[in-house]
């Protein structure tokens, strides 16, 4: 349960570009850049850590010690974290759970992801799939064909929400145009390109009323964040504008209704509920007031069902408010200002570290190309099926509304000497230096990686 007497804080955040799968960086080199930044964002040292998690869904065991060995080899505890899509905000969940329950004062947490071209696979045929009984369930219902499968458990959602609610194919197509348009403005997306809702609904079609420009690629990419205590900040007072306080948040998995014939709690909608409900209890907020949230938008269809499941509409009015324009800018709600996973990108594990990267730029008033204010309250939300999933609601930690701040003021605030809401970049040798551990480091674990980092900027 949460300890409102131990808060947690973010207090620094950094990611990679989401880039296409192509084998040419290795997942070594996202964690460290998504590492490095998220430490000279939070002005701290890796000596300053006591435990460090690792977000990661394909690579062998222990891939996250070989990460953060390369900022140090201090010996703290450093766990490995699967948990299918949710992974990232899984070890947010965590991180958190350490701060509360008084096990720790700043945990960092990384994730990464390498991921192979093309949809998602089974990695392991000799035994069973934790997913199996879905997609049983799935083809009973609804049948079962040569589409990404998927696709297939997200686009039956889409079909049985326009059956039981009204929706159109066009609703999802706009979710879709709006999640492209907004990654415009976002450095770090894997896709900038704006489409027409003519663009969206002409696409390839890949099941039920998905075309492919409503379906997440694959991606490649790392993102980190700082997460520390009541205690850690309040030795820091000059950090405390910049710190956001996870106000709300819990991580569900799911109730026997999963099986009980809807496609649309096949994808978690139950356990998204149950999830936001005791996150909104935790924070003190009524859902209808939240102005800005990063939410799961692996397909058009699970934005639209996480909509309804966040309150974030009436039961069965998402439609209606895509169609007001309601989760866009100058509507109620700014659903995915960061163009979403969409158009963002989705390297599994660090999914949801990078919603948590967006939220705390929005908060701080870094984000100012794609700003919402004046706000105080963020939302997010992060789904794996099998499953699990993490419904965060952050806040300010001084207490005051968000306003824009612009590039050359931030530049001055952060330790990478720019904004990195606004401008995707590296660092400098210098600054790499100054966070990575001072007393227990080796140049042997960190083998080229720095050098490749630095090259790719």
């Amino acid at each position: 349960m949460a300890n409102p007497s131990n808060p947690a804080y973010v207090l620094g955040v950094g990611m990679t570009k989401f880039v296409k799968p192509r084998g040419k960086i290795d997942y070594t080199e996202l964690g460290y850049e998504a590492g490095i930044k998220a430490l000279l964002d939070a002005h701290i040292n890796y000596d300053d850590i006591d435990q460090a998690v690792a977000c990661y869904c394909y690579g062998d065991s222990t891939s996250g010690n070989r990460v953060f060995y390369q900022f140090g080899m201090t010996q703290i505890p450093i766990y490995n974290v699967n948990n299918n899509c949710s992974t990232g905000s899984t070890g947010l969940n965590l991180a958190r759970t350490m701060i509360q329950g008084g096990l720790a004062d700043a945990v960092m947490v990384v994730g990464f992801e390498k991921m192979e071209r093309g949809s998602l696979k089974t990695k392991w045929e000799d035994r069973a799939n934790p997913t199996g009984t879905s997609g049983e369930m799935m083809a009973e219902t609804r049948g079962f064909t040569n589409a990404p499968s998927a696709a297939q458990l997200f686009g039956n959602a889409g079909i049985e929400y326009m059956e039981k609610y009204g929706a159109k194919p066009e609703d999802f197509a706009e979710i879709a145009r709006v999640n492209h348009e907004h990654s415009g403005r976002n450095p770090y997306s894997q896709f900038q390109d704006v489409y027409s809702l003519e663009d969206v609904m002409k696409a390839p079609q890949v099941f039920g009323p998905l075309t492919k420009l409503q379906c997440c690629p694959t991606s490649d990419g790392g993102a980190a964040a700082i997460v520390v205590s009541q205690k850690f900040l309040d030795a820091r007072p000059h950090l405390k504008e910049q710190a956001v306080l996870i106000a709300g948040q819990a991580l569900t998995t799911d109730s026997p209704s999963l099986f009980d014939k809807s496609s649309i709690n096949l994808v978690g909608f139950d356990m998204t509920k149950q999830a936001a409900q005791q996150a909104y209890k935790q924070a003190g907020v009524n859902p209808k007031d939240i102005r800005v949230c990063e939410l799961h938008d692996c397909f058009s269809a699970n934005e639209m069902i996480t909509i309804d499941a966040l309150g974030l509409s009436d039961e069965g009015k998402a439609h209606e408010m895509v169609r007001k324009g309601d989760i866009t800018y100058g509507g109620r709600c700014v659903v995915n200002p960061s163009g979403g996973l969409i158009s963002k990108g989705h390297p599994l594990g660090a999914t949801g570290l990078a919603q948590c990267a967006e939220l705390t730029w929005q908060l701080r008033g870094w984000a100012n190309n794609r700003i919402i204010e004046p706000i105080d309250t963020a939302l997010q939300h992060n789904l794996g099926l099998g499953g699990a999933v993490v419904v965060t609601v952050y806040r300010r930690a001084d207490g005051k509304k968000n306003h824009k701040i612009s590039d050359a003021e931030v530049a001055k605030k952060t330790g990478l000497g720019y904004n990195p809401a606004t401008v995707a970049k590296g660092f400098t040798k210098q600054q790499e230096d100054s966070v990575r551990s001072q007393k227990n480091r080796s140049e042997w674990a960190l083998q080229d990686i720095a050098e490749k980092v630095q090259a790719r900027f």
